[in-house]
């Protein structure tokens, strides 16, 4: 009996490596990783509250969906970094820029609204674009690193707040970054030549970044790609383009293209970084298939809506760059909300003309946890684990 029991239990196993994907592989040998923090770098598809902390709180009616107050996050809910976090059975990220409230012992948030990997050479008020590009972000994570653990030892309410020595060496570095490299490129009047142009040294910033972070003792890395900004209005709106330049989704081809590109530079940075960082374990995530598919096959997904802002005000796109989500304008010495959003936020793909909704944003999650849109194919709970494809 016990014999047969043993065969059955063999039997179903070699069944499920066969019809496995490749991301079983990992977890029929490997166990789980366990992440006691996550360190976060990007911009503002994954801003837990950076920009506001310094620059003045998002207003109402962001967070609305979720929080039911504004939370720093320019959405109405939660961000994909918001559901990788409680994926992974950690509280929501802190922003390192808000002194209030913040607990660290679990990581932090140095993404900010409007950040690029380059910096920039205007000003926030200038060009909307945020001073705290990756380097800052870097800067902010080093000085975090070492300046955490000589207040920790101080004991009490310090050592509830901050990490851990050894859980930098175990956590989940996260990157969503690059989007506004391409798209300030385009806002100051750049050609889609001189765009491209730009993306090697773009790209290679990003490496050291990355490689400094593997100098600082960080080993388990995870790395999104940019997604398709030619679907958004503050995009299409900014700078119309000939029906021809448009493809069947409404998007703008010549803007997705160099989003195409800048992935492609990104992907081979990622294997040269891997060659570099021997002991590291870096996941490619690929964003901007699966962002493309949510906006060119809305409905088919449960959406209404793929191009249009949720919040907003007037033209083509519900988006005006003047009056944005939460925007007031006075009529008749009266101030009247204008940028108020949609009825229901989760039919709608996009939030304000520039992010996604908290709706949008967990179907993408929903597909990246399970590694089929990850190289190597590996889900979010086995990051740690050096895959095969690892050269």
């Amino acid at each position: 009996m016990e014999s047969h029991s043993s065969a059955v239990i063999l039997f179903t196993f070699v069944v499920y490596l066969v019809s496995c994907s490749p991301p079983c592989l990992v977890s029929a040998t490997s166990p789980p990783c366990h992440f006691p923090a996550i360190f976060n770098f990007g911009d503002s598809n994954s801003d837990t509250g950076g920009l506001s902390a310094v620059f003045g709180q998002a207003g109402p009616p962001h967070g609305e969906s979720y929080f039911h107050h504004p939370a720093g996050r320019y959405c109405d809910g939660r961000l994909i970094i918001d559901f990788m976090a409680k994926g992974l059975g950690l509280p929501y990220l802190s922003a390192y820029l808000d002194s209030l409230g913040s607990n660290f012992s679990h990581g932090a948030n140095f993404a900010t609204a409007g950040s690029t990997i380059r910096p920039q050479n205007t000003t926030l008020r200038q060009s909307g674009f945020s001073p705290i590009s990756l380097d800052v972000q870097w800067n902010e994570f080093y000085a975090f690193h070492q300046r955490s653990q000589t207040i920790r030892k101080q004991g009490g309410v310090y050592k509830r707040l901050l990490p851990k020595a050894e859980d930098f060496g175990r956590a989940l570095y996260t990157f969503d970054i690059g989007q506004n490299d391409l798209t300030a490129a385009y806002f100051l009047n750049m050609t889609t030549a001189e765009v491209r142009a730009n993306v090697p040294d773009v790209i290679t910033q990003f490496k050291n970044v990355v490689s400094n972070i593997y100098g600082q003792g960080g080993r388990y890395f995870w790395i999104h790609n940019t997604g398709p900004f030619g679907c958004l209005p503050y995009v299409l709106d900014r700078i119309p383009l000939s029906p021809h330049e448009m493809d069947r989704a409404g998007c703008g081809i010549p803007f997705n293209e160099v989003a195409k590109y800048y992935n492609r530079e990104l992907k081979n940075a990622v294997v040269e970084l891997r060659k570099k960082l021997p002991l590291a374990a870096i996941t490619y995530v690929d964003i901007y298939s699966l962002k493309y598919r949510l906006i060119s096959q809305a409905r088919k997904h449960g959406f209404k809506e793929s191009l249009r802002a949720c919040c907003g005000h007037g033209g083509k796109y519900n988006y005006n760059k003047n009056i944005g989500c939460g925007g007031k304008i006075t009529v008749h010495g009266k101030e009247i909300l204008v940028g108020r959003a949609c009825k229901d936020p989760s039919k709608w793909i996009n939030w304000d003309g520039v992010h996604y909704t908290q709706a949008a944003n967990k179907w993408i999650f929903e597909q990246i946890v399970g590694g089929s849109f990850s190289d190597p194919p590996v889900p979010l709970k086995m990051a740690c684990h050096k895959h095969p494809t690892h050269h």
